[in-house]
């Protein structure tokens, strides 16, 4: 999903659209109005779902743990290691 699940979404969107206020045509057995409307509310759907998982998918560059290596030494000489992670 993602950004091409948006693009989709809006082209769905967009031909539902068309099909809703722009075609006239009555067929036999359905009409295309309906299937306009469904196609825009299935995009607009697909649409929320598709930028929630973009937002989500988007996680900082660097990373979100840091951690520290670190080597101590005290005034009698002894020394003693330090690992830290951080969230």
């Amino acid at each position: 999903m993602g950004l091409p699940g948006m693009v989709l979404s809006a082209i769905a969107a967009a031909a539902g659209a068309i099909m809703y206020w722009a075609v006239t045509y009555q067929g036999t057995g359905f009409r295309l109005s309906t299937v306009g409307l469904i196609l825009m509310i299935a995009g607009a759907a697909g649409f929320v779902v598709s930028s929630i998982v973009f937002a989500v998918s988007r996680g900082s560059v660097g990373g979100s743990r840091h951690s520290l290596d670190r080597q101590v030494t005290d005034d009698q000489g002894r020394s003693s290691s330090i690992h830290e992670e951080r969230k």
